[in-house]
């Protein structure tokens, strides 16, 4: 069985039987064979499961029902009722099995059984049985003044184990996305816990998404769960509804409503959870928005999208979610929002930035006096503007402020929740991540080391000059004198000259980076050695064959040195020092050179493989480093004539077992001569000929023995 990439951990634990969790939560994945002349297909559970989700290949639909272990069938579901339930596209988060549809999880009960029905193209069916008990004791939780009562994830036992990744947040939350699970509406108390348990587990661990799905769970009994991880007054983006994550929160209440009304225990959690998480977010509940897709089946990439602030997630794709019943309730649920919690601050927005001006407004839900303030990373106080009514409307001149970090916050008194965010504009400016790369440089000619790359980021605009400065402190190269370089990483080369396209003598030099743009200024130095010592590093022959024949016996690596250096040329394999041909101190500046009869230290024969050959230089300037690939080969090529035949034309058939010079002689004086590839190999020639001989030569010169062959005729 082939599984897709996503997919092949969750196979390969599924063969070891199930998932265990620290929360007593066990997921067991089976493949069920697909039999389109049975569409019905009765199995009995690897394990009693609680809640049970189907993946499957193909176009077509599955249908399942379960039984209880009291031996009563469930009616028939199907088994994806709500699509799109997905990460946004392009997040890094899978969004998708390679081909599989993902269905719902489905919360059964204690179950043993389950029987399948499949209608249209389905090709391969999989199963995850998920045992997820309820609590044994009630989850109290205190609501906090200004938010509402949740049950957070370390109480109702959420799995930070599985956890594939640390959460993304999006820059605001623009609006709300309501959904229903699709899941029974039968279940107790006792039972929310476990079912949203089982959820997380499913959404991770056969999904293969990084956590679960929604921002919030809301149960019939009025009990709120957290739900993805992150924090729940931060902007955690989520997975449930797919492209249109980013900017949202995702609510999900447990069961399905499309044609039952959400209860009022329900009603007024949703209530609650939205007038407090939409005022954090400073959201009009009433009002509508237009959100560009991020891309699903329904709404493209780029395409704009008219939403309410309290949106169902049929809203944003191809789904019935949140189910009839509860859609049609939406627009009551969002009065009652708006009137909840009054009075309030909606929209704030800042235009504008640093060296200009900043223009600062908002919206109050009724009359009230209202004050904005700016103020420096500090929390000084630097400017301040006061007014009275449902607009906030103020401007900062910033003109004598070009840059900086600096925060706007409005207030409308103590029963308005404040708001505060960055006021636009550069930062100050700083040089980071300065590097010279490679930090040795080595100019000789042989073309290593020839050029050193010089990168640097500024983190505002700014013109910069780039200096080489030697030891004694004179600048030896301006690489750029008061040029404009734009924020973010910019990068030069210096190869080895001064300013007059002489060679630097080597040595220690230093790169300075010198940054400035009105009002401020910065720096930063980096170390970068010239070093000239090794160079023109040659191994030949390559490949050589120690083989006593009397042809490549030997490599030779020859190299320059300009000064004298402590020297050392050793054969590695890997790193496994297989023999020192040289270690010199004081070696003498000059060409050098140092061969190698293909014997290890102890003087046996190396084995044939690939070795490198490796030259240490070491003076006061440090050590410098040259290596050189060689393979020992002496071992002839194999060789044979495979057919001989002729007819008007001699033709014959060679195998080679590895690239070689080929020659064939057609009988005593026509010859064939040809680089041939490993492999077989078909030559012909006019005439008529007795026999056929070849020979061949491998790189190394290491000869096959000859093969030769008696033409054959071809009869008519």
């Amino acid at each position: 069985m082939t599984l897709p990439r996503a997919l092949l951990g969750a196979a390969l634990l599924a063969l070891l039987g199930a998932w265990p969790s620290p929360a007593g939560v066990r997921v067991v994945a089976r493949d069920v064979p697909v039999r389109p002349a049975a569409p019905e297909r009765s199995q009995r559970a690897p394990v009693r499961f609680d809640m049970v989700g189907l993946h499957w290949r193909g176009s077509g639909t599955v249908w399942f029902r379960t039984r209880s272990l009291a031996g009563v069938w469930s009616r028939w579901q199907p088994a994806r009722p709500e699509a799109e339930d997905l990460p946004d596209r392009g997040t890094g988060e899978a969004t998708s099995r390679r081909g599989w549809k993902l269905g719902n999880p489905y919360w059964t009960d204690a179950s043993g059984a389950i029987e399948y029905r499949v209608r249209g193209n389905v090709r391969r069916l999989r199963a995850f049985f998920i045992q997820s008990g309820p609590d044994s004791t009630a989850l109290r939780v205190a609501a906090r003044a200004g938010q509402p009562a949740i049950i957070r994830r370390n109480q109702w036992g959420a799995d930070e184990s599985i956890v594939r990744a640390a959460p993304y947040y999006a820059s605001r939350v623009r609006f709300a996305v309501v959904h229903h699970t699709a899941g029974t509406n039968s279940y107790t108390a006792a039972q929310s816990a476990a079912i949203v348990r089982g959820i997380q587990r499913y959404h991770v661990l056969a999904n293969g998404w990084n956590d679960i799905g929604y921002n919030f769970l809301v149960d019939k009994y009025g009990q709120v769960f957290e739900g993805r991880g992150g924090g729940i007054d931060r902007n955690v983006v989520g997975a449930h509804a797919q492209g249109f994550n980013t900017g949202s929160t995702g609510v999900s209440l447990l069961g399905t409503y499309s044609s039952s009304r959400i209860s009022a225990a329900a009603r007024s959690a949703l209530v609650k959870l939205l007038a407090w998480r939409l005022d954090v977010a400073h959201v009009d509940p009433l009002s509508r928005l237009a959100w560009i897709s991020a891309g699903n089946p329904e709404y493209r990439a780029g395409t704009l999208v008219r939403l309410r602030a309290v949106s169902g997630h049929r809203d944003t794709g191809p789904t019935s979610c949140p189910g009839t019943a509860l859609y049609g309730q939406l627009p009551g649920i969002a009065s009652s929002v708006a009137a909840r919690g009054l009075p309030k601050l909606y929209d704030p927005e800042v235009a504008g930035g640093l060296g200009g001006s900043v223009h600062v407004t908002g919206r109050l839900s009724t009359v009230l006096p209202w004050t904005v303030t700016i103020r420096g990373a500090d929390g000084l106080l630097v400017a301040s503007g006061s007014g009275s009514g449902t607009h906030v409307d103020w401007t900062w001149d910033a003109s004598g402020t070009p840059f900086g970090i600096f925060t706007y916050t409005i207030e409308a008194g103590a029963d308005v929740r404040p708001w505060t965010a960055a006021v636009p504009g550069p930062p100050p400016l700083a040089v980071r991540r300065l590097r010279a790369a490679p930090a040795v440089l080595t100019p000789n000619g042989d073309g290593v080391g020839e050029t050193t790359r010089i990168v640097f980021s500024l983190t505002t605009a700014a013109t910069a000059t780039v200096e080489i400065v030697n030891g004694s402190g004179v600048v030896v190269r301006r690489l750029a004198d008061a040029r404009s370089f734009p924020t973010g990483s910019s990068r030069l080369l210096w190869d080895g000259r001064d300013g007059r396209g002489a060679p630097v003598p080597d040595g220690f030099y230093t790169v300075l980076v010198s940054a400035h743009s009105p009002g401020q200024s910065d720096s930063d130095v980096d170390n970068i050695v010239v070093d000239r010592t090794l160079g023109h590093l040659h191994v030949a022959p390559r490949p050589f064959s120690p083989n006593g024949d009397g042809r490549r016996e030997t490599t030779t690596a020859t190299f320059d040195l300009t000064r004298a250096a402590t020297v050392r040329v050793l054969v590695l394999y890997g790193d496994r020092r297989i023999a020192t041909l040289r270690s010199v101190v004081g070696l003498q500046a000059g060409p050098q050179s140092f061969a190698w009869d293909g014997r290890t230290g102890s003087g046996t024969r190396a084995s044939q493989r690939r070795y490198t050959v490796r030259v240490e230089a070491t003076t006061s300037l440090g050590t410098r480093v040259l290596s050189r690939g060689v393979r020992l080969d002496s071992t002839p090529p194999a060789l044979r004539v495979a057919r001989a035949v002729a007819g008007r034309r001699t033709s014959v058939t060679v195998v080679l077992g590895e690239a070689a010079l080929l020659k064939v002689r057609f009988g005593s004086s026509i010859v064939a001569l040809v680089a041939a590839t490993a492999g077989t190999h078909t030559l012909s020639r006019v005439g008529v000929f007795r026999f056929v001989r070849a020979i061949a030569w491998d790189a190394a010169e290491n000869r096959a023995t000859t093969a030769w062959a008696r033409v054959r005729r071809r009869s008519y």
